[in-house]
Parts: C-alpha cells; sequence; structure tokens
C-alpha cells in the first residue's frame, strides 16, 4: 500500500448502521484509506454486501435485542485483538411507541442503549489500543425532553417519535461527555456529531418526512458522502483539534446542545441509569 490506501493501515474500525446510508459511505470511504472494517448492521444480505465491498467482515446484530449486542461484542473480541475506532452510528427514529425485546422503548434502545452497551463490551479493548469512540448524534438533540425518571416514555407525550428521537440525541451527547470524562488520563477519547439531515431511509415510517419527501420530490436531505464527513474526519485523524468529550455540528466543532449536556451530575446519573437498564 501506498499513499492514502495506506494511510489507516493495520487500524480495526467497528461500524454499527454500516449495511446502508452514511454508516455504508464511511465504511468504503476508511476501507480506501487502508482500514480493517467491521460492518456491522442488521439486515443480513445488505451486510454481507457491504463487507464484501470493503474488503471487511460482517456483523449481524439487531439492537431491539440487548442479547444480540452482547454476543456481537463477544464475536468483535473474538475476532480482533485490537480495536481502534467504535463508531456507534446505527439508530433511527420509531414513529409509534413500542417496547425492545428488553422492555425498554425502542427509539432510547436503538440510539442510547445498545451502543452504550457495546462500548462498555469493548471498552478494555479499546482501551489496549489507545481507540476512540465516535457516536452519531444529532441537531435534533434541541428539541429534546430530558427526564431521568421516564427514559422509556411510559408518562409523555410520544409526538410521533420525535421527541423521543431528539432526546435520545441529547442523551448520546451526555454519554459521551461522560465517557471522555470517565476514560480521561487512559488514552480513551471520545467524539459526537451531527452528520445534517441525510437522505437515507431514516424515518421512514414517518408521515411527516414521507411529506417533506413528496414535497421535494426526494430531494430533502444532504447526501450519505456528505453526512458521513465528520464520521469519517473523527476515525481517520490521529490529532482531533478538541478535547475528548466534544460534540460537533457536521466538522464544527461545539455545536448547539441543550444545557443538560454541560450538568456533570445529570451525564453521571444517566450513566448509572443506564448501567441498570442494560444490567451492567
Amino acid at each position: 500500500m501506498s499513499g492514502a490506501s495506506a494511510e489507516l493501515s493495520g487500524k480495526v474500525i467497528v461500524i454499527t448502521g454500516a449495511s446502508s446510508g452514511l454508516g455504508r459511505a464511511a465504511a468504503i470511504a476508511l476501507s480506501t484509506r487502508g482500514a480493517t472494517v467491521a460492518v456491522v448492521g442488521r439486515n443480513a444480505e445488505r451486510t454481507r454486501a457491504v463487507a464484501d465491498q470493503v474488503g471487511g467482515f460482517p456483523f449481524i446484530a439487531d439492537f431491539d435485542s440487548l442479547t444480540e449486542v452482547r454476543a456481537l461484542g463477544d464475536e468483535l473480541l473474538a475476532s480482533y485483538p485490537r480495536i481502534d475506532v467504535l463508531a456507534n452510528n446505527a439508530g433511527g427514529l420509531v414513529s409509534t411507541r413500542g417496547l425492545s425485546a428488553d422492555g425498554h422503548e425502542r427509539t432510547l434502545q436503538h440510539n442510547h442503549l445498545a451502543p452504550f452497551l457495546l462500548t462498555a463490551l469493548l471498552l478494555d479493548r479499546l482501551t489496549l489500543s489507545a481507540g476512540r469512540v465516535i457516536s452519531t448524534a444529532s441537531g435534533a438533540n434541541m428539541f429534546s425532553r430530558l427526564d431521568l425518571t421516564d427514559l422509556d416514555w411510559k408518562r409523555r407525550i410520544y409526538a410521533g417519535g420525535w421527541l423521543p428521537y431528539g432526546t435520545s440525541k441529547l442523551v448520546t451527547i451526555m454519554f459521551i461527555r461522560e465517557l471522555a470524562r470517565r476514560t480521561a488520563g487512559t488514552g480513551v477519547d471520545a467524539f459526537s456529531f451531527h452528520p445534517g439531515f441525510v437522505a437515507t431511509g431514516f424515518g421512514a415510517d414517518s408521515a411527516l418526512l414521507r411529506l417533506g419527501q413528496f414535497v421535494s420530490r426526494g430531494s430533502l436531505g444532504i447526501s450519505p458522502e456528505q453526512g458521513a464527513a465528520p464520521l469519517i474526519h473523527l476515525a481517520s485523524e490521529h490529532d482531533i483539534a478538541s478535547p475528548s468529550g466534544t460534540y460537533f455540528d457536521g466538522l464544527k466543532p461545539d455545536g448547539r446542545e441543550r444545557k443538560a449536556a454541560f450538568d456533570e451530575a445529570m451525564c453521571r446519573e444517566l450513566w448509572e441509569k443506564s448501567s441498570e437498564m442494560v444490567g451492567l
């Protein structure tokens, strides 16, 4: 290998939600730079196709089940003696409230609890490599409604899934900030980012998004390649010129966040509640 194709040679990058959209675009770009990519997805056929395309390995897991997340963690640890980057990208918007196989509100589990658990399972391996955790958040955190006593949305208006979605993205930012605090001095760093509104299958069951796509004749949103740019940057740059825990809006650090994201006590409490919910 030479030039750009050797840039990440020897690095192992795990990308969840890599079977389509910006996860797939990031997997292609990072493999082109020489990384070994673990392609994690729910759809077996698409996940294997992307793994074949990037010369990586497919890992099939449905984040609706924490049992499958634990099995995924075991598979990854058995497959890679080192893991340099974990990109928690899987997730989405669920327009009608429902419960996961574990009894949790599905948006919360897909966007936070499953990646929280996977990160915990892989953290020792990431520490050995002085690795990095990157989580896909969203500017939607600005219309969140965080209530640490009702993370599963048992008592509140679901609002077509938008309030739980925005809240789950605020929770993602808070998780990364608390992870950065807990891993300070270990060599591990952590970042979250807003990719922009990407034209993918996101929110396919949302009537509001279907209307937007109809009105815009399918042109609503940026391309997956554009949306993947911050993930690629954060996964490939050796020195991120911002402290661990930073939330990026695209490639710009210090994106707009709700005040709760800076509340250290709330971030700690969220971590403790999340640990309890996933059985750690």
